[in-house]
C-alpha cells in the first residue's frame, strides 16, 4: 500500500515539475526584450504626435476660409471660416487687410465675429453663409468619418499600452491595423469635407440680395488633419513591421561574426 502511495506521489511531483517548466518557458517567451520595448515606445511616440494633430484638427474650425472681395465700396468686408462642427462669420476692417490682397481676410484678423454650431447635427437644418446653403448630408458624413477615425485611433493606443504593460504582443498587430485605419479614415474625411465645400459654393440661393462672389482657401486645421493621417498611417506601418518574424531581415542583414582563420 505504501509503495503505491509513493508511486502516485512521485507521479504527482513529476507532473507539477513539468507544469512548472512549461510555465517558466511560456513566461520566458512572453518577456519582452528592452530593445524591442524601446522600438515600440519610439513608434508610440510617433503615433502620439499624429493623435495630437488629429484631435487638434477635428476640434478646431479653421478647415476652410471663405472670403468676399474687397472692392465693395465699404470700409468693412466679410469673411468666414468653418470646420466640421462650427461656422464663424467675421466682419473685418478694410484697413486691416494686407495690402495687395484682393479678397477679405485672412479670417484670423481681429473683427466682429459670430460663431454658431451647425444645426444639422441636432435639428437637421442646413446652414446659410453668404447666400449659399450647405449640403448637410456631406457635412455630416465628413464629421462621422472623422469621429470614427478618432475612436479607432483610441483603440489602437489602448492595444499598444496593453502590449507594453501586460506583454500581450498579439495585440501589437491589432494596434497597427487600428492606427493605419484611423489615418485612412481621417484622409477620407478630408476628401468628403472638400466635396462639402464645393457643394456649398455651388448651392447659391436665388432669393435677394444677390450672393457675393467668393474665394476660398484651406487653412491650418485641414493641414493638421493631413499631417495626422499620414503620421498615423506611418505609425501603423512601423508597428506592423515590428510584428514580422526576424528571420527575413536576418537573412538580408546578417550579423558580423568572427572570421574563420
Amino acid at each position: 500500500m505504501m509503495m503505491w502511495s509513493n508511486f502516485f506521489m512521485q507521479e504527482e511531483d513529476r507532473r507539477r515539475a513539468a507544469a512548472g517548466r512549461r510555465r517558466a518557458r511560456g513566461l520566458q517567451r512572453s518577456q519582452m526584450t528592452p530593445e524591442r520595448e524601446g522600438k515600440i515606445k519610439l513608434v508610440l511616440l510617433l503615433t502620439s504626435v499624429g493623435a495630437t494633430l488629429a484631435v487638434l484638427a477635428v476640434g478646431t474650425e479653421f478647415w476652410v476660409e471663405l472670403n468676399t472681395y474687397r472692392d465693395n465700396g465699404s470700409a468693412v468686408c466679410d469673411a468666414a471660416h468653418l470646420g466640421l462642427w462650427k461656422l464663424c462669420t467675421k466682419r473685418l476692417w478694410q484697413a486691416d487687410v494686407p495690402a495687395g490682397r484682393d479678397t477679405c481676410g485672412p479670417a484670423g484678423l481681429p473683427g466682429e465675429a459670430n460663431c454658431t454650431y451647425f444645426k444639422f447635427f441636432t435639428t437637421g437644418e442646413n446652414a446659410h453663409v453668404f447666400q449659399r446653403t450647405t449640403k448637410k448630408e456631406v457635412n455630416v458624413a465628413a464629421a462621422v468619418i472623422a469621429v470614427l477615425g478618432l475612436a479607432v485611433m483610441a483603440l489602437g493606443c489602448l492595444c499598444v499600452i496593453m502590449v507594453l504593460s501586460k506583454g500581450a504582443e498579439f495585440l501589437l498587430r491589432v494596434g497597427a491595423v487600428c492606427f493605419g485605419l484611423s489615418g485612412l479614415l481621417l484622409l477620407v474625411s478630408l476628401e468628403v469635407f472638400r466635396h462639402s465645400v464645393q457643394a456649398l459654393l455651388q448651392r447659391v440661393s436665388p432669393e435677394p440680395p444677390p450672393a457675393p462672389a467668393l474665394s476660398y482657401e484651406y487653412s491650418w486645421s485641414l493641414g493638421c488633419g493631413v499631417g495626422a493621417g499620414l503620421v498615423l498611417i506611418l505609425g501603423g506601418g512601423c508597428f506592423l513591421l515590428l510584428t514580422l518574424p526576424p528571420w527575413p531581415w536576418g537573412s538580408l542583414c546578417p550579423k558580423s561574426g568572427h572570421r574563420a582563420t
